[in-house]
């Protein structure tokens, strides 16, 4: 793809896994696209395309491409489960293959399509030290001295895992911000809400930083199931229920894997008059 002028039109891609939603952009081959401007307005959801998070597909020369993800509020997000899964679901099928490499911040993910279809991404190990979620300060990350002690886990972005008895009843609209931005989170926080359940399964509930509240997280839902292994809640491998529907985890060895359906919504073009506009 050429690096083009600013109001040259611009393709991007419509995908959600469990209703956590993306645009993606491919800027393989030229200079990136995607930057704080253009990234707000294509998130607007009235006067844009919108979106939860925005990933761009860049060269890479450790993977089969690089991504580089952001927020709907335009600040950059270090990793995004579902958008990833998304992206080697539409890369695997353009090149008619069944499993890829993918580079991101939190170093090169395998991501691999399940004989029924679904596709799986290994994302990584995760960050247990509070240097690696990272906190403002050295602490225990297994109970934070926050409202209902909860586990911080680094997945690539910071996460902040509180266990309750009903999610249902957690204002998240309320808490989820005030935890977002509290001051032992240095990079900000996205925050889980998890209830377990009697069958071993987990509900889970997600405010991601620079977003707000999204049908499902995928980072979020691997640290959910670490903070959980780790509490002696779960095992290392469960079944979590978001919003939008359900994750398979397991936390292995070699890292978190993540499974889960996604979805083909659209091609678009973003115009030459808007794309005019962000000059």
């Amino acid at each position: 793809m050429k690096d083009s002028g600013p109001t040259d039109s611009l393709p991007f891609v419509k995908m959600h896994g469990l209703g956590n939603d993306f645009v993606i952009l491919e800027s393989r081959g030229g200079a990136a696209r995607a930057n704080p401007a253009l990234v707000r307005a294509v998130a607007d959801r009235h006067r844009g395309v919108g979106f939860d998070q925005l990933a761009e597909i860049r060269d890479s020369d450790r993977a089969d491409l690089l991504l580089e993800f952001w927020n709907a509020d335009g600040t950059p997000s270090g990793t995004c489960g579902n958008a990833t899964r998304c992206v080697a679901v539409h890369e695997m099928d353009r090149l008619s293959r069944d499993g890829i490499s993918i580079e991101t911040a939190n170093g090169v993910l395998r991501a691999e399509r399940d004989a029924d279809g679904a596709v799986r991404v290994n994302m990584g190990p995760p960050r247990l030290d509070w240097e690696g979620v990272p906190l403002a300060r050295a602490l225990d990350t297994l109970a934070l001295p926050l409202p209902g002690e909860p586990v911080a886990v680094g997945m690539g972005n910071p996460h902040c895992v509180t266990f309750v008895d009903d999610v249902a009843s957690v204002e998240l609209a309320v808490v989820g911000p005030q935890l977002e931005h509290d001051a032992l989170f240095p990079e900000r926080t996205n925050v889980e809400f998890a209830e377990l359940r009697a069958d071993g399964t987990i509900r889970l509930r997600v405010w991601e930083r620079g977003t707000g509240i999204t049908l499902a997280c995928g980072s979020g839902a691997c640290a959910t199931i670490v903070a959980a292994s780790r509490r002696g809640l779960t095992g290392r491998a469960a079944d979590i229920e978001l919003d939008g529907g359900w994750l398979r985890l397991d936390w292995r060895e070699d890292g978190v894997w993540m499974a889960g359906a996604t979805a083909h919504v659209f091609d678009g073009v973003l115009s030459p008059a808007f794309l005019e506009a962000l000059v």
